[in-house]
């Protein structure tokens, strides 16, 4: 794991994964933390027991469905600082986990396939992180290289600009474009890494000998 944890792209993949979960939480909880349906009708005909029942369950809870959106905000945003990037992984896990077991008791369609890839890809954050994260069940503490890419201020900075547009854009929008959220949410990001790939050769350059 250390090796691969040396590689450039292997880091960027890592960082970008980050990105892309903790954005698609705040995308969805903003919803509830306005205290708002997913859908635009009450659901509370719907048939006991389907996916739209239970959402409508859910949302007559109040409190509860607003709780559900803020530690989906507070998990999100965890991720995408990458700073605090483990502590994100760890709380986003149950919360995955929850939504995943979730998608496959009721019927979704094709979401279960989404939501245990998003599983999958958390699970592959906490793996990443699992030479610090095994001292939580007293094994032995092996620290990570302090010149990996996460720590770079370039990434905490994009981190928040995605975090604040995506977060700006639901609460001030009801109806949204999620073609638009992702289509700005990718050249933010792409901006990014270009910003990363010349700060490199401008290192490579100055470390050449004359």
């Amino acid at each position: 794991m250390n090796r691969l944890k040396s590689f450039f792209l292997a880091q960027l993949f890592i960082i970008y994964t980050r990105y892309l979960i903790g954005g698609a939480f705040v995308f969805a909880c903003i919803i509830k933390i306005k205290g708002k349906r997913f859908t635009t009708y009450s659901q509370e005909d719907a048939p006991l027991g389907s996916a739209m029942h239970f959402f409508e369950v859910l949302y007559q809870t109040g409190l509860y469905w607003q709780f559900i959106g803020w530690a989906q905000l507070l998990a999100g945003f965890l991720l995408m600082t990458q700073r605090y990037a483990k502590l994100g992984a760890l709380v986003n896990f149950p919360i995955l986990l929850n939504v995943f077991v979730i998608t496959i008791s009721m019927e979704f369609g094709g979401t279960p396939l989404i939501t245990g890839l998003m599983l999958a890809a958390n699970v592959m954050l906490l793996i990443w992180h699992w030479g610090e994260l095994r001292s939580l069940i007293n094994l032995p503490h092996q620290p990570e290289a302090k010149d990996q890419e996460e720590n770079k201020p370039l990434w905490a900075i994009t981190g928040l600009i995605l975090f604040l547009f995506t977060a700006g854009y639901r609460v001030l929008f009801d109806l949204y474009n999620p073609f638009f959220w992702f289509g700005v949410g990718f050249i933010i990001g792409l901006s990014a890494f270009l910003i990363r790939v010349v700060q490199r050769k401008r290192a490579k350059k100055n470390l050449s000998p004359a």
